[in-house]
Parts: C-alpha cells; structure tokens; sequence
C-alpha cells in the first residue's frame, strides 16, 4: 500500500512538473542549494576534487562535503564529508583537506585518512610542494599576554577586524612534512606580522616555487595596517628561512604564482597606495632580471592561472556585470573566452588542454563546467540543483543601458517576477550594490538574491552606476570623494528609465534596499525628495565622522573622503546623511549587527533613533551574532521573512490601499 501511494504521489509530481507547473521559489528552495567551491583539478585532468556546502536550516549549520568527479566517466563519489578546501597531492594518489581545524591526508588506496597537523589554534588552507613530500598551510600564532582577567591594553591600530579581536594573533604561513602525524610544523613567516595578511589579499596569499626550494607570500609589513593597503610579496628560502621583498611599490600586491618553468612571478598589483579598489593590473616578476613588467589589459584582474608552456596566463575579470573568463599573453595579447555569465575558480589541466570552472547566473548556481581549449567548447559537468531549480519559475536578468547625467553610459538590468504577465502591474524592488566600488552580476547571491526579491511579484531593477567595477577603472573613480553626488544621481536616473521602459511596473508602488555603501545610499536618498514607498538599509552608513573613527578600516574613509575627519571635514560633513535627517519620510527597515566592525553597530542605532524620534514608521532588525553579513541559516530566514514583509507591507499597495 505503502509503495503504491508514493508512485502515485511521485507520478502526479512528474505530471505536474512536465505540465510546465512551475512555482516561486521560497527562502528553503534557495538558502539550502548546494554550494560549490574549492576546486582542485588533478594533473592528468580526469579528476576534479571540490567542495560542497549546504545549510540546514532547522539544525542551524552547514553541512560541508568532498566530491570527486571522474571527468571521463561522469562518476560523482562522496570523498569525505565535514572536510573543505581539497587539494590534489602532486602523484594524484593522495589529497590533503581541513577537517576540525586541522590539516588531514587521504590517499586513494582506501586506507583511513591521517592527521597530519595537531595545533591548538587550527590549521588551514593546505597546498603542497612539488614533490608531494611536503604541505603549506595556514594558522594563528598569540602574540599577547596571558592574563586572568578580560580587560584589553591597546597600544596600537589595528585591533579589530570584520568580526574579530586581533590584537593579540597574527596570521603566520608553516610547512610540515605531508608523512607526518599530529605535527606542528615549522613557522616559515615568525614576527609581528600577518601572513597572509587581514585584508586585501587573495585566495592564493603562499604558493611553493616549481623546485620547491622557495615559497612566495604576501604581507603587510607597515607600523599601522590599519591605514595601509601596501601588502606585498616576499620569497622564503624554505632551507635557510632568508627572506627577500619582491615588491616594492606601496599600493597593494597579492596572489602570487611561479610559472611553471620557474623563471617568472606572476601577480596583480594595485598602483595608488591607499585604495583599496584600485585596478589589479597582472604584473611579471623576472626572477633572474628581479624586473617587474605590467601586462596591458582593461579590466582589474584575479584568479591567475599560468598556462604549462609559461608563455601566457589565463584569469578572470569583472565586465559589464559579468565575471568573465581570459587569456593573456607575455606580450599582452588577450583573448575573451566567456562572457555573459559568472565565471571562476578557474583550474588548468597538467596538458594545458581543459579548463575546469564554476559557472554561474542568476538562474542557477555555481556549477561546475569544462572548456575544451582547442575548440572553445564549453560543457557542464555537474547538474547538483537540477532536481530543485527544474521545480522553479525564474526569469533571466535583461540589461539595459541609459545616458548618466555626466553623458557616459550605465548598465541596468531588470528581472522580472515569476508567472509575469506583459498585461499586470507589479511593484518594483529597487536594489543598490554595497562597495561602493561593487558590481551587481548575474550571479546566485545567497544574501541579496535577486530571485528571491523578485518571488514574491516584484519587478527587480538593478542599476550599476558611477564607482561600479566591470567599466573601467575611470568609472570606478568617479564615486570617489562624490558619495552622494553622481552615483545618486545615476541611480535616481535608473528608476526614471525604468518607469519609462516598463510600463508593467506600478509607479505607485516602489520600494528601495542595499546593504554597506548601498544602505549608505538608501540614507541619503531618504533625505532628499523621492519616489519610494519603503526603504530598507542593511548595516548602512548614517553619520560619515562617526564611521570614520570607529571602522577598523581607516584606509577606506581617509581615501574615499580625502584624509581623516578632524583634518578635512568638508566632504565628510558634506555627504552625510545624519547632516539632513530632518529631511526624511520615507517608512524605513533598519538592519545592523553587533559584531560588524566595519560599518559598526552605532550607524544602525543612529538611524532608528533619528527615525523614530521623527516619528516615521520604522523597525530595526537587530543581530547580536552577525557580522557585515548575516549567514546564521535561521537568522537569514528571519532577515528573508521581514525584508519581504517590509516592502509588503509599505510598497506593494495598490493605488488604492
């Protein structure tokens, strides 16, 4: 009886399924998609290890697993579960992954994995030598004092970072024998500095040279990091510990990466000293010449990867709001490879021949494809959301572009709700990147989905304006020391545009949100005159000299307003939302978290204490455990739960209501 009911039950679900019966998704269809990352390509190119990671909402965690994908057969094996970031050994007969804070080794013969490290402040991040014999990897070192109180002696910036005390702990780089058991290894990287450093970096901060004698890593070795992006690259004899600065510019360099003949250095460097959004321009160290040598290419670079004959690289790059996939010669030839989509975690065969990436939309998340490099072909290899994603009605984002007030031109992009009816009306769910020199792409973001704002019948409309990466760099500056100027007005275009060019969305029924620089942004709009019903503002900046002088990162608001806030208060004082908070109207959604330390918890509590003592409708959604974002599952589902709530119930009104 049992069985005959699910075959029914399964039957009427396939009927309805190819009936075209499809739904909106819900917070559960989309916080609980497998996640893919960490790919690690085998040298004969048949096999691709790479991370999963899965919320459980009820349980409140991630439930993280290793697969292993045969690339010939299509097979898909559970290499381990609770482990992440996987690495091939060398030989392809073994791969070392983090599990428990600590560094373990598998090797295919079946036999039981061993941990290889045993330290009390955990180990990350583990790569291996050439040769196989030995593993890189990543952990803490106490620099303070030990003490039976909890009272903090602070002597110096930095001590604070994202979500963290950091005063007493510094990053350091060791190595230890891929053979040994529960070992400590042996700091590569002692002193009072971070390695890999806090912030600015990349995901590929220490990388061992093709022999294996060296190790490239990147720090930052200036008096106060807090007001310094000058991280930069050294090269350590592994025998003798020696060290030797490799770069020397005072802007920031990062993701170092030998080639594989062992002659050059290839890296990104960002030239102004300071900013922390500047161009990552791929740069060739020369190892016998010690000459550096910029490549010319148009968009800010990441994700390097050498091709085996050394002669060219290929990487990633944000472009009109996509993440788009290149080749780029020593001679600076470059050839685009992808476009359109969200590219990356780009991994090369041992050949040369097959490109392994994820790929991305706003459709669909992170899969993994391959690119054949003979013939451009491109093929998906995993389907891990299928089963889900075929149960969903989603519309794919449609760009369009406009003239800024300034004559250049600004991409926006519209995504259109489900079941959508050329016929309706519909409200429309503005929304505004944080950065400010971020890039709305079409991607499947997990905290500012676009599919989950257009699910419940919202028109989303997207504008990327003046500061936004993936248009030159030019364009990314101008929103420097002009927060409220271009870019508001760019944005305050995008809606006019919008109203004029789909007349399906209800000009009566407009709401407006961003997180970071975008709830900065939807403060300031709240202070001018403005079409919105509701605004809501994620961890947003309210009062810019108070920012400025509780983020740990000083760097940011001294370049973005031209030195500190006691010194040239203008523009401070200028773009401030708090300066007009007299001026707002608008129903506004505060949201903050306790444990943001870089837009910190008191630009929230400013905002709703100015909303409500006006008396305009407002509600502050409050994390005493989330940082700038909010991942906790069942906190994501409370902030999904009353974002949607807010717009509902103060911007999706019919003219009438």
């Amino acid at each position: 009886m049992r069985t005959a009911l699910l075959s029914l039950i399964f039957m009427l679900s396939c009927s309805l399924l190819f009936a075209g019966e499809k739904r909106a998704m819900t917070f559960e269809d989309m916080f609980t998609m497998q996640r893919i990352s960490n790919l690690s390509l085998s040298a004969d190119g048949n096999r691709v290890l790479f991370r999963v990671r899965q919320a459980r909402i009820e349980e409140n965690d991630y439930l993280s697993t290793i697969y292993m994908l045969d690339l010939p057969s299509g097979q898909l094996s559970v290499m381990n579960t609770g482990g992440s970031s996987p690495v091939w050994r060398p030989d392809g007969k073994a791969f070392a992954y983090t599990q428990g804070g600590q560094i373990y080794l598998n090797t295919m013969d079946g036999s039981q994995p061993r941990q290889v490290t045993d330290i009390a402040d955990g180990a990350g991040g583990p790569r291996f030598s050439p040769d196989g014999k030995h593993i890189l990897f990543s952990s803490t070192v106490f620099v303070g004092q030990e003490q039976d109180h909890s009272g903090k002696v602070l002597e110096g910036l930095l001590f604070r970072q994202w979500n963290s005390w950091v005063n007493d702990v510094r990053n350091h780089v060791f190595t230890v024998p891929s053979d040994a058991s529960s070992n400590a290894g042996r700091d590569l990287t002692p002193g009072d500095h971070d390695c890999p450093p806090l912030d600015l970096g990349s995901s590929h901060d220490y990388t061992y040279s093709p022999d294996g004698a060296f190790v490239a890593v990147v720090k930052n070795t200036d008096e106060m990091v807090a007001i310094s992006t000058n991280n930069d690259i050294f090269e350590i004899d592994v025998k003798t510990g020696k060290e030797t600065r490799i770069t020397t510019s005072k802007g920031g360099d990062a993701e170092p990466h030998y080639s594989p003949d062992g002659r050059y250095i290839a890296y990104w460097a960002m030239e102004r000293p300071g900013f922390e959004a500047d161009q990552h321009r791929i740069t060739i160290y020369d190892r016998k010449t010690r000459e550096h040598r910029q490549l010319d290419h148009e968009y800010s670079a990441g994700n390097l990867v050498w091709s085996p004959d050394s002669k060219g690289l290929y990487y990633k790059a944000n472009t009109h709001g996509a993440t788009s996939i290149y080749h780029i010669t020593l001679k600076s030839k470059v050839t685009r490879l992808t476009e359109g989509t969200v590219d990356g975690n780009l991994t090369l065969d041992g050949k040369g021949e097959r490109l392994v990436f994820t790929r991305e939309t706003t459709t669909m998340p992170k899969e993994i494809f391959a690119m054949d490099l003979k013939t451009k072909e491109v093929k998906q290899l995993t389907f891990l959301n299928k089963p889900v994603l075929d149960q969903l009605a989603m519309n794919p984002w449609e760009d369009f572009w406009f003239d800024s007030p300034n004559g250049d031109k600004v991409q926006g992009f519209v995504i259109k709700p489900p079941h959508f009816k050329e016929d309706q009306k519909y409200p429309m769910t503005y929304l505004i990147h944080g950065g400010p020199q971020g890039m709305w792409s079409n991607n499947f973001h997990y905290r500012w989905n676009s599919q989950m704002f257009a699910a419940p019948g919202n028109v989303v409309v997207l504008v990327n304006p003046h500061g936004s990466k993936g248009y030159g760099q030019k364009f990314c500056d101008a929103v420097t020391r002009d927060w409220g100027g271009l870019p508001y007005q760019d944005l305050m275009k995008g809606v006019e545009v919008a109203l004029e060019r789909f007349p399906f969305i209800d000009p009566d029924r407009l709401g407006a949100a961003g997180a970071s620089y975008g709830g900065y942004m939807v403060n300031w709009i709240a202070t001018h005159e403005n079409p919105f019903k509701a605004l809501v503002s994620h961890n947003g900046v309210f009062n810019m000299p108070s920012m400025a002088g509780s983020t740990e990162e000083l760097w940011f608001s001294e370049w973005e307003f031209g030195g500190t806030y006691y010194e040239h208060p203008e523009l401070y004082e200028k773009w401030s939302p708090h300066r007009r908070a007299g001026n707002m109207k608008t129903p506004m959604l505060v949201i903050h978290s306790e444990l943001d330390y870089r837009v910190p918890l008191n630009q929230g509590m400013e905002l709703f204490t100015a909303l409500q003592r006006q008396g305009i409708p407002s509600k502050w959604l409050y994390f005493p455990d989330e940082d700038h974002f909010v991942s906790n599952p069942k906190n994501a589902r409370m902030w999904w739960r009353t974002v949607h709530g807010w717009l509902k119930q103060y911007a999706d009104k019919s003219k009438n209501g």
